[in-house]
């Protein structure tokens, strides 16, 4: 991976454990990560025709990525309802990037490097570690929590491998990703307005600063992500946005009073033992 592409999706990783930390602190999830979507597709909206159309080739990747990051949002809101962003985040995140590295492997003939290899799997382990204080805790961690971090995976995985085809297809990645937030964003508003009425667009002045900030984040880390995909392998952008963990697990300690434990110390340096060996390979 080229140094540019390498540190474009390190600051998609740190915009993406921002708003994802940002949607944690809301009073109502549901609401936080809902509101942050249909925000980022407001924002979107008038860049669509600086930025013009990806072809007709990608719009079913279009359609389909829409649908899959819908459920990620409402799984991913369930998730923050029933555990912390310490250990929500990392299993969400950490399953994720192993499934497209094989999926990827199978379906679009993107096998690694033997250094790719191994800095997706340290990535993984990584964040696997990251969720948990010691490893005890995974015994013991709810279960709820658990399953909709693990589900939360699966959509991201599928979400990744579809947006890394359709982003290649599209001719025009920024046309690409900008037309699908603003379709995202479109969708999300119109399942608020469904499920809680006009009220759900009346929020709190103190809420929609913080929102405004989160959906920023949010356009600018996938859009880059999407850039990126389009010429880089789909796995290592996948395995490498997940050092998000290590800046989420910052923010969980400085904005939310989470605890970090020493053995997420050790999670975090195999973490980054993984993006160099991302890096060199």
């Amino acid at each position: 991976m080229d140094p540019a592409t390498f540190a474009a999706v390190l600051c998609a990783a740190m915009a993406h454990a921002g708003w994802n930390a940002l949607a944690k602190r809301a009073l109502d999830p549901v609401l936080g990560v809902t509101l942050i979507v249909v925000l980022a597709g407001a924002i979107a909206l008038p860049l669509l025709p600086v930025v013009g159309l990806p072809s007709m080739q990608s719009l079913p990747f279009v359609a389909a990525s829409v649908a899959l990051h819908f459920g990620y949002n409402l799984v991913l809101a369930e998730a923050y309802r029933t555990g912390g962003l310490g250990l929500v985040y990392p299993i969400a995140r950490g399953a994720a990037p192993a499934v497209v590295a094989i999926a990827g492997a199978a379906l679009f003939g993107e096998a690694l490097a033997p250094t790719g290899v191994f800095g997706v799997a340290m990535i993984v382990a990584g964040v696997a570690g990251m969720s948990v204080r010691r490893p005890s805790d995974l015994l013991h961690a709810d279960r709820r929590a658990v399953v909709f971090a693990l589900a939360t995976a699966g959509f991201i995985a599928a979400y990744t491998l579809v947006d890394g085809q359709g982003s290649r297809l599209s001719g025009n990645p920024h046309g690409y990703a900008v037309l699908l937030f603003v379709i995202d964003g479109a969708v999300t508003c119109a399942f608020l307005l469904m499920r809680r009425g006009a009220a759900a667009l009346r929020v709190a002045p103190r809420t929609l600063p913080p929102a405004l900030f989160g959906a920023g984040m949010q356009l600018a880390g996938y859009w880059i992500v999407i850039w990126a995909m389009a010429s880089a392998p789909i796995a290592l952008v996948a395995a490498l946005r997940e050092t998000s963990v290590l800046f989420a697990a910052l923010l969980a300690v400085v904005m939310l009073r989470e605890p970090l434990a020493p053995f997420r110390l050790v999670a975090a340096a195999v973490i980054l033992g993984g993006a160099l060996l991302i890096r060199l390979g």
